[in-house]
């Protein structure tokens, strides 16, 4: 898979994304620090080691580098404790700055809940961040749908982008 470019000076905004999701009680917030067990072990499961293991690394990095994607818990009792808070389930994640500086990725949606908008709201939502710190591009490593990409953020094929900066599993055995 090649890598893409994006201009992060020409994305669409952000915000009506977020509102057609908050309709759903579905919002994208910045991961927390303490939140990598739960983060790791969920993409484990639905994806990649790597991947995990770049969500780890994107957590200890100030700012840290993980959108979240969350439903939020819908709750109709009264609480009695201010820190008896609803819980979020985690619906998908975006990262950045993790196999390079200004690099996206990894990224995922629970596949219950693909075709929703969510992985356009945090791919918006992401490369906003990045261009926040200061970044006018942003590669996408190993695009795995450079039609979607194209469409959704005007990314471009990098030509001989492959396989790039990747290299192969590193094995400790002979």
């Amino acid at each position: 898979m090649a890598d893409m470019l994006v201009k992060l000076y020409t994305l669409p905004p952000s915000g009506p994304l977020h509102a057609r999701l908050a309709a759903e009680q579905i919002s994208i917030r910045r991961a927390a620090p303490q939140e990598s067990p739960i983060l790791s072990a969920w993409v484990r499961r639905y994806f990649d080691e790597s991947w995990a293991v770049g969500c780890d690394v994107a957590l200890t990095q100030r700012p840290v580098t993980c959108f979240l994607a969350v439903l939020d818990e819908q709750r109709t009792a009264q609480r009695r404790d201010p820190y008896d808070l609803p819980a979020e389930y985690l619906l998908g994640f975006a990262c950045y700055d993790v196999a390079s500086r200004g690099m996206f990725g990894a990224t995922g949606v629970h596949p219950a809940y693909r075709q929703r908008g969510i992985g356009t709201a945090l791919l918006v939502t992401t490369l906003h961040a990045m261009a926040d710190e200061g970044y006018q591009y942003a590669i996408i490593g190993w695009a795995g749908s450079p039609e979607w990409y194209a469409r959704t953020v005007g990314a471009e094929l990098i030509p001989d982008s492959e396989p790039g900066g990747f290299r192969g599993p590193l094995r400790g055995d002979l």
